[in-house]
């Protein structure tokens, strides 16, 4: 079994480095060796389908001269900026406002790169036509003050909504938000993939927002790349190498969905191709280049800040939790 599951890698590995164009990297590798060759990395319990780009991005590291690249499983239950506070990965995928939170709590960490937007739908029963509709409604939430809370309060208060006196939160606690929606428990609940594209198959409910096209979210990147300080301070040269690998997946993700969303099965990050291959159409993976994650880090810390969510301000998030550095030499140097 051990011998299959290495050539599977070695197959999968070199599939991979040949469709990202890194197969010349023995020079680069003698020019700028490697203070480290481990990295880990953090996957759900279940998968995650909106994670491709750090998913497939391992093949892409062993192939960046990683021998130690880890994914670090754990329950969707605690956020993974828990993971990054007590030091057991290196990497995060993460909403900006997650990020945030934690850089206003003094975590240390560095927000590197935008990955995509668009992996957040607010998903309602018909008779809910926007967001203000929400007023008096109940929403569906597992859990207050995490991140699909805070991301209604903020798309609640940006219409003029109360979060607090004007919507009925509904804890869905230990049972699936899609489940208590199809039965009629709640009206409208905050949808990550594959929730929408299940929904969207079974025909049942509708997007109201959908942060790849509806403004001002869709302007924004809805996840991004973090890593520990003292991983960016000790191993610059590793964290580059890290980051690239992230950023040519994404690329990935945007050139060939199909051998991606086949990778991310056949390495057991997810279970389903056609929600997989869906997720990969849906979300938009081209915009690592295009947006300015500063940007986005600055738009919701001010959101943040307005309700009281954060005691920062957005320059001091920026500048205590941020290093763009590597991200404007990957940009000049991965040109297309």
């Amino acid at each position: 079994m051990q011998i299959i599951q290495t050539r599977r890698r070695f197959l999968a590995s070199a599939a991979m480095a040949g469709a990202a164009g890194i197969v010349g990297l023995p020079e680069l590798l003698q020019a700028e060796p490697l203070e480290t060759t481990s990295v880990r990395l953090p996957r759900y319990v279940g998968g995650s389908y909106c994670w491709a780009g750090a998913y497939i991005a391992g093949e892409l590291m062993r192939a960046e001269g990683f021998t130690d690249v880890r994914y670090v499983e754990g329950d969707r239950s605690v956020d993974q900026s828990e993971w990054m506070a007590r030091g057991e990965t290196d990497f995060s995928v993460n909403f900006p406002p997650n990020q945030i939170a934690s850089i206003d709590a003094g975590v240390p960490i560095k927000v590197l790169t935008g990955l995509h937007s668009g992996c957040l739908e607010l998903i309602a029963k018909e008779s809910i036509r926007s967001v203000t509709d929400l007023r008096g409604k109940r929403v569906g939430v597992d859990g207050f003050n995490n991140s699909r809370h805070v991301w209604l309060t903020l798309m609640a208060a940006y219409v003029g909504l109360d979060p607090v006196n004007d919507i009925q939160w509904v804890l869905t606690e230990d049972n699936k938000p899609t489940e208590l929606f199809i039965e009629g428990k709640i009206d409208a609940f905050l949808g990550t993939p594959p929730q929408p594209q299940q929904l969207r198959a079974s025909k049942i409910g509708h997007t109201i927002l959908n942060n790849a096209v509806d403004r001002p979210w869709s302007e924004y990147f809805c996840c991004m790349i973090s890593a520990r300080a003292d991983y960016v301070n000790k191993y610059p040269v590793a964290t580059k190498r890290v980051l690239r690998s992230i950023v040519k997946a994404a690329d990935l993700c945007v050139s060939d969905p199909a051998m991606v969303a086949r990778q991310m099965v056949d390495r057991e990050f997810v279970p389903s191709y056609d929600f997989a291959l869906q997720t990969l159409k849906d979300i938009r993976y081209d915009r690592w280049r295009e947006y300015d994650a500063e940007d986005s880090l600055r738009f919701y810390a001010l959101r943040m800040q307005e309700l009281g969510m954060i005691k920062s301000t957005p320059q001091e998030i920026i500048a205590g939790g941020t290093d763009w550095r590597f991200l404007g030499e990957l940009k000049r140097e991965l040109k297309t």
